[in-house]
């Protein structure tokens, strides 16, 4: 790599963790580019040369945090009931956790969640794709219900003080997606 390269590369770096910085503190509205940049030790000129406005950066991280087909493992299910992967997806959460507790926070982007389950769906569905009687309509439905249960759990595991272990959590999920909700409710 030049010099050159080396030093666009690290003055990108410089803006996206001035901004990340930012935005734990605070959410996106509530900060400017002048903000980032005098944060950054650059002006407001430089930003615009790698970012359009602060939604820009703000994608790039995100992209940056959301596995790609290609980047998930192999989902296989041993049985015949939908085998969610919950280990694959408890490491990439706790591989992303200062992000991810942050994006999927209450100041954080609501549409992240969406990106998330949207990145991990097809993943799963490929799976089902040579099962019969699989109605797929109905299996992308489950799989909805499923990620946002996902999703909301390992978001409150994270902001919890006293949480159970990552095996009491994966434990409690797998339970919970074998069994039902129901079957887990004091009656």
């Amino acid at each position: 790599m030049n010099k050159r390269t080396e030093i666009t590369t690290q003055t990108k770096q410089n803006i996206i963790d001035a901004f990340w910085e930012l935005y734990c503190e605070k959410r996106i509205e509530k900060f400017t580019v002048k903000e980032i940049t005098s944060k950054a030790g650059y002006n407001r000129g430089t930003f615009y040369e790698y970012f359009t406005d602060v939604y820009d950066v703000l994608d790039v991280i995100e992209n940056s945090l959301i596995p790609s087909l290609h980047e998930l493992p192999p989902i296989s299910t041993p049985t015949e009931t939908i085998g969610m992967p919950l280990d694959v997806f408890l490491n990439i959460w706790e591989q992303n956790a200062k992000y991810y507790s942050v994006l999927l926070g209450d100041n954080g982007d609501p549409a992240f969640a969406s990106k998330l389950k949207d990145s991990i769906k097809p993943a799963v569905m490929k799976t089902f794709e040579d099962k019969p009687n699989i109605d797929k309509r109905e299996l992308d439905f489950i799989l909805e219900y499923i990620l946002s249960a996902m999703v909301g759990v390992m978001s409150y595991w994270f902001g919890q003080e006293d949480a159970p272990s990552r095996d009491e959590l994966f434990r409690l999920m797998h339970k919970l997606m074998e069994d039902g909700v129901m079957k887990h409710l004091p009656r």
